[in-house]
């Protein structure tokens, strides 16, 4: 028996990068994995690649910035498998709604844009939020997994990332507050920090490639993670039912970057 044999698993930002890695791991442990992200082209991909190898995948576009997208995309899981168990919380913006980016960009905290903090906010924090809403009603009968992300970055507040630090630490303060309003409910809640090589951490070395080289020697195991074979098997851990009794939690898939 797969780990995840007929669970079924929503990937938002499961186009590229950790959602993608992501999404092709569930379906190689035999989940029905929704593919969720902005554009077509990159879901049909990876749904293509789920069902190839043999799995199921359903390919919805949805832009996690905007709520009736976000409970949309649990409806049409809901209508096609008749449940949810499983949701990955991954996607998030970078720039602004006008000017999006690939990654976050050095910006000092007193020069901070109130459209950027919005933006990364709402696309980061609130879309995670809306996710959990959104499940919320198909996992209280009968549990279920939530698998959010936030940063290190957050933690220990880099410099020049005013936006992207408060919206990760704002994941981490709602995903605990779930965990404890939610347990009774057997609704298990983890936040992942990672530090996998996908296209974001490579826009953010070619913009700032000092502070990358010193972030990439300060991980004991020398290397950044594959999102597919480092990170994989831990996001296969955390939507399993082997994962529990542990909700709440930071997982730091870091190479041991932090060790809090």
């Amino acid at each position: 028996m797969k780990q995840l044999q007929d669970k079924v698993c929503i990937v938002t930002g499961a186009g590229r990068g950790i959602g993608r890695a992501t999404a092709i791991a569930y379906g190689r442990e035999g989940a029905k994995v929704v593919v969720a992200s902005r554009t077509r082209a990159t879901v049909d991909e990876v749904a293509k690649i789920i069902r190839d190898e043999g799995g199921t995948a359903l390919g919805v576009t949805v832009d996690v910035g905007h709520k009736d997208q976000v409970f949309a995309m649990v409806d049409r899981t809901v209508q096609e498998f008749g449940t949810v168990d499983v949701i990955v919380n991954n996607a998030q913006g970078f720039g602004t709604e006008a000017k999006p980016q690939a990654s976050t960009v050095y910006v000092a905290i007193e020069d901070t844009n109130d459209d950027e903090l919005y933006y990364t906010f709402k696309t980061g924090c609130m879309g995670t939020l809306w996710g959990m809403q959104a499940v919320f009603p198909h996992m209280k009968e009968k549990g279920g997994r939530i698998i959010n992300f936030a940063s290190g970055a957050g933690m220990i507040g880099n410099p020049g990332n005013t936006s992207y630090n408060a919206t990760k630490e704002a994941i981490r303060a709602i995903s605990k507050t779930a965990a404890n309003e939610w347990g009774k409910y057997q609704i298990i809640v983890s936040i992942v920090n990672p530090a996998l090589r996908t296209d974001a951490f490579e826009a953010w070395e070619k913009a700032r490639p000092e502070y990358v080289k010193t972030v990439r020697e300060s991980i004991p195991l020398k290397r950044l993670g594959d999102p597919l074979e480092d990170g994989g098997p831990t996001m296969v851990f955390l939507a399993s039912d082997g994962n529990r009794f542990m909700t709440g939690m930071t997982y730091h898939l870091v190479g041991g970057r932090y060790m809090p």
